[in-house]
């Protein structure tokens, strides 16, 4: 589960003696630890690649220099952090920071492991008015943040502007102008569109809210009742539908969405922002392989237009971000109750400022800054990420700016800013992050795409919502 970092390991003080229940261990944690006698510090991270996490460890040894402060880079993945911070709180052997997503925040939140006094210091410190406000309200909880806003992803739709030139199809803003688009790209040799359909799978999952979170449809309403059986879902669900009907053949989840689409067989592609430097031909275990590729491996990239957030229905041509909507997923840096939280803020602060950009550039296409600059220079992160180099291999590294016009990679940064999720930054967070974490609502996606009425399929998900809120809330 542990990466060994080849570093100095740190001394976890104890947050209680061996043997008391977790309520007393936090308990006692909750008074703060202004500094170790060993002065090391544990970082958590989720990008657990060799490369990248060498590069995460270059920016650490950057800190370090400058602080004096050492840092333990342990790569573990989320799942595993889950289990990890609960039996490390138990027994006093808790990290210092943790890049963690979400969900994360609100399930620790609620357990008491994190403290949140250093997320509110580090942002009165840099200046929350430069973060993105949809970023921190995904991990505000009860009116309060609880972890600081990094990064993140967003889920796109990529579309051959070459075949929808030659169909007369204008590049779809709405779930419903997707929907007609595919129907009317779809031909026998290339799939109107292709996108997440495989039941109980999380690329569905994340798919599925995408399509909703786009249409209109809410998971609660104002007054916190599930809504996924209200018309709005409803019709989302026949657009999506419609979509799968177009679609490549048989269930899709990530790896065979994305190969239908590197390949040629598909003319649009919902998928996440990582997907940028496999069009532009940067990735080698995912290579582009249309007909056109052969000779130029960047074809897609030149010949694919990207839409960032749909518009709401009845938006119409409205280009009021508050009229669109994005998935999308963020990373943030939380620090649990017992850490070493003078060092914790002061890393923090270093990896959203001077190390910012280091930072993004262990993975350009899926870290997008939520911290566009600062007060005195607003655009400098967004700025200097458009130009950090991509790929998985070193020696073909280059920037998405060489291969995407300004307006494309002003609009995936400007996308990021507006990421949204259900539930999340409201008191339905726990709710929010069980039904995603348990792929609920994909488990009864199946009966859509065998001609179930849309309607059917909503209210069966409003009452699958209704018994995981049962468990969480």
């Amino acid at each position: 589960m542990f990466a060994s970092t080849g570093k100095r390991p740190r001394r976890h003080r104890a947050l209680a003696a061996g043997g008391a229940a977790l309520l007393l261990l936090l308990g006692s944690a909750c008074a703060p630890d202004r500094g170790r006698a060993d002065g090391a510090l544990t970082f958590w991270t989720p990008h657990v690649t060799p490369d990248r996490l060498a590069q995460q460890e270059a920016t650490a040894a950057r800190f370090t220099d400058r602080t004096g402060i050492d840092v333990d880079v342990v790569a573990m993945a989320a799942a595993d952090q889950n289990q990890a911070l609960v039996t490390g709180a138990a027994s006093g052997d808790v990290p210092d920071v943790i890049l963690l997503a979400p969900d994360q925040a609100a399930a620790w939140s609620g357990q008491g492991l994190l403290d949140t006094d250093v997320a509110a210091d580090v942002l009165d410190a840099l200046d929350r008015a430069t973060f993105s406000e949809h970023a921190l309200d995904m991990v505000t909880i009860g009116g309060e943040p609880v972890a600081v806003p990094s990064d993140g992803w967003g889920q796109v739709l990529v579309y051959r502007a070459d075949l929808l030139e030659r169909a007369g199809v204008r590049p779809p803003r709405t779930v419903e102008e997707v929907a007609r688009a595919a129907e009317r790209l779809d031909s026998e040799g290339v799939a109107g569109i292709v996108l997440g359909t495989r039941p109980g799978d999380p690329f569905t999952t994340q798919t599925l809210e995408a399509l909703l979170l786009a249409g209109g449809c809410e998971l609660v309403d104002a007054e916190g009742r599930v809504a996924l059986d209200e018309p709005a879902c409803a019709r989302a669900l026949d657009a999506y539908a419609r979509m799968a009907d177009a679609s490549v053949g048989g269930d899709q989840d990530v790896e065979t969405t994305r190969a239908a689409y590197l390949s040629g067989r598909s003319a649009m592609l919902f998928w996440g922002s990582h997907i940028f430097d496999e069009l532009a031909g940067l990735a080698p275990d995912f290579p582009a392989t249309c007909p056109e590729c052969r000779d130029d491996p960047a074809f897609l990239a030149a010949n694919s237009g990207v839409v960032t957030a749909l518009r709401l229905p009845g938006a119409g041509a409205s280009d009021d971000p508050a009229d669109a909507r994005q998935f999308g997923l963020t990373l943030n840096l939380g620090v649990p109750r017992g850490a070493d939280t003078e060092s914790a803020r002061r890393f923090i602060e270093f990896l959203l400022g001077d190390g910012y950009t280091d930072s993004l550039a262990v993975s350009p296409e899926g870290r997008i800054p939520v911290r566009s600059g600062t007060a005195e220079e607003p655009g400098v992160f967004a700025d200097a990420w458009a130009d950090l180099p991509t790929g998985e291999d070193p020696e073909a590294r280059r920037p998405l700016s060489d291969f995407y016009d300004e307006a494309t990679v002003q609009g995936i940064v400007e996308g990021a800013q507006s990421f949204q999720r259900w539930g999340y930054g409201t008191e339905h967070a726990r709710f929010a992050g069980a039904l995603a974490a348990q792929n609920t609502l994909a488990r009864e996606i199946g009966p859509l795409f065998d001609g179930a009425d849309p309607a059917d399929v909503a209210d069966r998900m409003a009452r699958a919502a209704r018994d995981v809120r049962a468990d969480v809330e």
